[in-house]
């Protein structure tokens, strides 16, 4: 082990081997050497722990040379190719693009909802040059970033005004900041959730200054429970929606027009979050009612809460529609500035609303493309990716064709939601089922190099085999995945 430690290259000249130079030809010294450091860094801890391994069955023999079980020699050529690794890694885009063939339409792990052409080209559109962001091209004076965002929010939940900010949970911090500090806002105790990444309403609210006063039960919350808790102090009722779980059984909760009525009737501001802001109904697909922002609205709320990279299908967004005047506070608030949307994710979401405008978003917005499909569609889908697979395969007694590493299968499956909606809903689909052959390789490793081609496939593994669904992979994506299943296979 000391041996091959003494035996590892210094890092310049390692840096300056003539593969690694022509691998960043353009590089800094200082990179390449920092990249030839971490290397020999990560060679060095290699050494260390196989030649632990080794001696500890060796009872104080000496060095090994690797052959039984001691640290195996590390070369110069591969430690060159190591550094080249590294360069090329640093060259990739960071979040990179992958094929979902997990069947989970909103995948948190993968960025959730996916853009509609015209929001990428908008975004794009609005990366590329200068716009007329704050700028009015009527007037020639400035305008607002968020007009046509909230012309359209307003048509499509019929709010007074609206208004747009980066996520969902700092709407709710805004909302709160803005209409509740130094006060008190009811929660349902079965509503005090936490709504993603470790975030929880009670802390959101603590954060904004006003005090949580939880009501009701777990199960179980009427409105006399919030009518009972209204105090001087009271600033709000927040009703939220639990959209990454489910309570069934003995349960019972106040209706949205029902806590609003209540809320006017005692002067205090009525909150909705809904989660997911799905703009369709959701049950014409065969799942359950998602709650709807303009369901809210027409009940009577004073402000309603949703996020726009989920059942809306657009970008990473948080957004507020509601009574005017109330909107306006938020709006004036200081906290609007820290939150405020970006123009590249503005512009997409602006592209996204279009779409329900024109009454084109089942057919123009992915995650709304994928959740009308049917399973009939999916299945042709599924037996096409089979059969150019199998082109050449033998084929076996039970109708599973056979390349020797791996035997290939249509079946039925359900595709999940995902992304803290709808929980525990699943629509039905049909997937190709990739299982290891005789002598072939695992369903681990197959998933392990799927992740590692070109463009990454990311699939789910069910009784060890591989299972891929077409619900989640759009149609320009399938040349791609075939060719990263060869190769995985080959």
């Amino acid at each position: 082990m000391r041996q091959q430690l003494r035996n590892l290259p210094s890092v310049d000249r390692l840096a300056e081997a003539p593969e690694v130079v022509a691998a960043a030809p353009d590089a800094s010294r200082e990179w390449r050497t920092a990249l030839a450091r971490q290397e020999l860094e990560a060679a060095r801890r290699r050494i260390l722990q196989s030649g632990q391994s080794g001696q500890s069955g060796q009872s104080g023999q000496g060095e090994s040379d690797g052959d039984d079980g001691g640290p195996a020699a590390v070369s110069f050529e591969a430690l060159v190719a190591g550094v080249g690794r590294r360069i090329a890694e640093a060259g990739r885009p960071s979040p990179r693009r992958v094929i979902n063939a997990t069947g989970v339409a909103l995948h948190t792990n993968l960025g959730r909802a996916p853009l509609s052409r015209a929001a990428t080209q908008a975004a794009a559109d609005a990366a590329v040059g200068y716009s007329d962001l704050e700028f009015d091209l009527e007037t020639g004076r400035r305008g607002s970033r968020q007009a046509a965002a909230q012309t359209l929010l307003t048509e499509l939940t019929g709010a007074e005004a609206a208004l747009v900010v980066n996520n969902n949970a700092s709407a709710l911090l805004l909302g709160l900041s803005a209409l509740a500090a130094g006060g008190e806002v009811v929660v349902s105790r079965a509503e005090a959730v936490e709504i993603g990444g470790g975030f929880r309403v009670p802390e959101v609210l603590r954060q904004s200054g006003a005090a949580l006063v939880d009501v009701g039960t777990t199960n179980r919350t009427y409105r006399r429970d919030y009518e009972q808790a209204a105090a001087a102090a009271t600033a709000a009722f927040l009703k939220v929606h639990a959209s990454n779980f489910r309570v069934e059984g003995f349960t019972a909760e106040v209706p949205a027009a029902e806590l609003a009525a209540l809320a006017d009737r005692l002067g205090v501001a009525a909150l909705h979050d809904v989660g997911s802001g799905s703009l369709l109904p959701t049950e014409r697909y065969g799942l359950a009612h998602e709650p709807m922002p303009q369901e809210s609205v027409r009940a009577g709320m004073g402000l309603v809460f949703f996020s726009g990279d989920k059942l809306l299908g657009g970008p990473q967004a948080g957004i507020i529609v509601g009574r005017r005047e109330l909107v306006e506070r938020l709006a004036r608030h200081p906290l609007a500035r820290a939150v405020r949307i970006d123009k590249l994710s503005l512009a997409a979401l602006t592209a996204t609303l279009a779409h329900y405008r024109r009454g084109e978003a089942e057919r123009e917005i992915p995650v709304w493309r994928m959740l009308s499909a049917t399973p009939a569609e999916i299945r042709q889908r599924a037996q096409s990716w089979q059969g150019a697979l199998e082109e050449g395969y033998g084929e076996r007694e039970n109708g599973e064709r056979d390349n020797g590493a791996a035997r290939c299968s249509v079946e039925p499956s359900r595709s999940a939601i995902g992304g803290g909606s709808l929980p525990g809903e699943t629509l039905p689909t049909f997937v190709l089922a990739i299982a290891p052959g005789d002598g072939g390789i695992g369903a681990d490793e197959l998933l392990r190099r799927l992740r590692h081609q070109p463009t990454p496939v990311i699939a789910r593994i069910e009784d060890g085999r591989v299972l891929l669904d077409p619900r989640t992979v759009a149609p320009d994506e399938e040349p791609e995945l075939l060719a990263a299943l060869r190769n995985a296979l080959a």
